[in-house]
């Protein structure tokens, strides 16, 4: 789990939703929609019932689609038609939301427009990805001279292919393979936050190199045992969860 965690970040800084050069995927919710109703709406018309206002919820499809006075937030379809649009690009101080009290901004261009797509797809919602099963994946092709030529610098494991796609559709080459110092001190300070002790470089430097791939996968499997890799995940997680040894001055 923790190697596919770490290719799983990988992989996100190199795809696009669609996967594909010149292809645009739909709105996903969770990604693109989720944070901008997190931030915006939901302190105001979100799960907390006491301090929901207007009977209106944002953070489940069916309250959404909610018809009140006639008229719902959400009109899947018809953004123009649809409340929430309505609201979020008005001029009106009475009408415009979020309402100028809260003091939170009002939304950019850039955020109207995502929701404006969102809701003429349809207003697709999605459960937290945490709750979404995992699916099977197939590795994109790897069509055109450059894509191959990449492709042949890659391993062949399937995750190359992602890599290879993504690099291709920026037009972009792979960097030279890292030497054995490097390597060890990138993945050493990623997995520990730590630098790698003197002896442990020349050990990893000094060890045949007859197969890459095992010395490499060794020294993976030594720094996830480490206790320094609980930490260094750790501190992450407290990070995530604000987590101070008290609430300040």
């Amino acid at each position: 789990m923790p190697r596919l965690r770490l290719s799983v970040f990988l992989l996100a800084s190199l795809l696009t939703p669609a996967g594909l050069p010149g292809a645009t995927a739909p709105i996903d919710f969770g990604r693109e929609v989720r944070p901008i109703l997190s931030d915006k709406c939901y302190n105001c018309h979100g799960p907390d019932e006491g301090s929901r206002r207007a009977k209106l919820r944002l953070d489940t499809r069916s309250g959404a689609l909610h018809a009140e006075n006639a008229t719902a937030a959400v009109i899947p379809g018809r953004s123009a038609e649809s409340e929430l649009i309505f609201r979020i690009t008005s001029n009106d101080p009475d009408e415009v939301m979020p309402p100028p009290d809260a003091k939170i901004g009002r939304l950019t261009p850039a955020e109207v427009a995502t929701l404006k797509r969102w809701i003429d797809e349809g207003a697709p919602y999605q459960n937290h990805w945490s709750f979404e099963p995992l699916k099977p994946v197939t590795p994109p092709a790897t069509p055109g001279s450059q894509l191959s030529t990449l492709s042949s610098q890659l391993s062949k494991n399937p995750i190359d292919a992602f890599i290879a796609a993504g690099l291709a559709r920026r037009q972009l080459s792979l960097q030279p393979a890292a030497d054995p110092t490097t390597l060890i001190r990138r993945l050493t300070f990623d997995l520990t936050g730590l630098p790698p002790t003197v002896a442990e470089i020349e050990a990893f430097t000094s060890a045949p190199i007859e197969n890459q791939k095992s010395k490499i996968e060794n020294l993976v499997d030594r720094l996830l045992a480490s206790p320094r890799y609980g930490e260094r995940m750790t501190a992450d997680w407290l990070d995530l969860a604000r987590y101070a040894d008290s609430y300040g001055f």
